[in-house]
């Protein structure tokens, strides 16, 4: 009942805060860069805000239908209680004549997570620049119907389509992953420039313990960071955003910091190593972590992966995908945790790996922790990669307690979800 009240009202709802937003953004008038696609969009934010700086105002606490109004009209949400949202109604007119942003130029992460969501902000924003990182299956359960009713093939055409309105309404630039077909086909929509950018370019990738170096051309890019395969399209598209902005980059990139929940490093108890990769969970997500984690050289490497939520009439075989991907990575131990992934992942990976690997798993996160703490011998490296408050499982492990605070989804409602789960 709850669900389907949210699904009928998401849009009426929104289109009140981004009646006073619109205003707001007018009497503001920023340069905009929309940064979008179905992953990758935070880090690629946070790899522009280390070289464009306090030059620009960036969206780091939403990327809906609802959090980019809510920035636009400095409106915080700090507990995720539903008793904010009688403030929130209230306060939104006051808002529009309060003092505007002093930056000039406004980033913009935006996501599509259902239909209709693409036109709803990209009619809002009409970007100077739109940077389409990729598109693949995320939240395809609300895109299902379009399936059903015909007007797409697959979900994954649905998804794309969706995202193509920001390319539709971009005014000036498009920097788009050009190895990505189903951003191509949305190259009609759009009379603006379009800039593509190909993996073609990467000459070498090498990942290490606590550093990942690209090289791109003539130049090679180190970062103190664990990076996937595909963080090149953040940097390459970047180096044409700042080319066409007249910022010289700096190549070092010394001002880069990871969001929480991507690929985070932290000290676990028994000298054990945590890479917290826990913020979401889509197929391409999965696949570019477990890829990056198998060029990771470690004596004991332990993969614990979740549920991929969201995957709607795909989610058995998206689940099931994720266990040809587990089974070619190189790993002493894998523990599922979640219904989907011991339901349709551990038969999978069980036949594949036959016995090569020892696989355990369980439902629900508290299982997964108590495992931990009584098996862990010390030094192992362990990857969080899922759904399901894997967050917390880390949150105990951690020999720092000060590093829970670098975790993500710490307001007061994700906190009680956790203890629902025994954490």
């Amino acid at each position: 009942m709850i669900k389907t009240f949210k699904k009928l009202f998401y849009f009426p709802f929104a289109y009140y805060f981004r009646f006073f937003a619109k205003i707001r953004l007018s009497r503001w008038n920023p340069y905009i860069i929309v940064v979008t696609g179905s992953s990758g969009k935070t880090t690629l934010l946070h790899l522009l805000e280390s070289q464009i700086g306090e030059k620009a105002k960036y969206t780091h606490k939403g990327n809906s239908a609802y959090g980019i109004p809510f920035d636009i009209l400095n409106l915080k949400r700090n507990t995720l209680e539903p008793i904010e949202w009688i403030f929130l109604f209230f306060s939104t007119p006051c808002k529009i004549l309060s003092k505007i942003p002093s930056q000039k130029i406004y980033v913009v992460e935006a996501d599509c997570d259902r239909p209709n969501e693409g036109k709803f902000l990209a009619t809002l924003l009409k970007p100077e620049v739109t940077l389409w990182t990729n598109s693949t299956r995320t939240h395809s359960m609300n895109f299902d119907p379009l399936v059903k009713n015909s007007k797409f093939e697959t979900v994954e055409e649905a998804i794309a389509f969706e995202f193509g309105y920001f390319l539709e309404y971009s005014r000036k630039l498009c920097i788009v992953n050009g190895d990505s077909n189903l951003i191509e086909k949305q190259f009609g929509r759009t009379k603006s420039h379009i800039e593509k950018v190909s993996v073609k370019t990467l000459g070498d990738y090498e990942v290490l313990k606590d550093k990942t170096i690209f090289k791109i051309g003539p130049q090679t890019y180190e970062f103190n960071h664990l990076l996937p395969r595909k963080f090149f399209y953040a940097i390459a598209m970047s180096n044409v955003l700042f080319k066409k902005l007249n910022i010289k980059p700096d190549p070092t990139f010394k001002n880069f910091s990871l969001p929480s929940g991507r690929n985070s490093i932290f000290k676990g108890l028994k000298n054990t190593t945590i890479i917290d990769s826990s913020y979401n969970a889509n197929l391409d997500s999965m696949t570019v972590i477990l890829e990056m984690f198998d060029n990771i050289t470690a004596e004991q490497k332990w993969i614990i992966a979740g549920d991929m939520l969201e995957q709607g009439e795909s989610q058995r075989q998206e689940h099931e995908k994720l266990a040809e991907v587990i089974s070619k990575i190189k790993s002493d131990k894998i523990i599922l945790m979640g219904p989907r992934v011991s339901e349709y992942t551990y038969p999978r990976l069980q036949k594949l790996l036959d016995g090569r690997t020892k696989i355990e798993k369980f439902i629900n996160p508290n299982e997964v922790l108590d495992y931990l703490k009584l098996n862990l011998k010390g030094r192992e490296l362990l990857l969080f990669k899922g759904a399901r408050f894997l967050e917390g499982v880390i949150e105990h492990l951690l020999l720092d307690k000060k590093d829970i605070e670098k975790l993500p989804r710490r307001e007061k409602v994700w906190q009680k979800r956790r203890r629902k789960f025994g954490l």
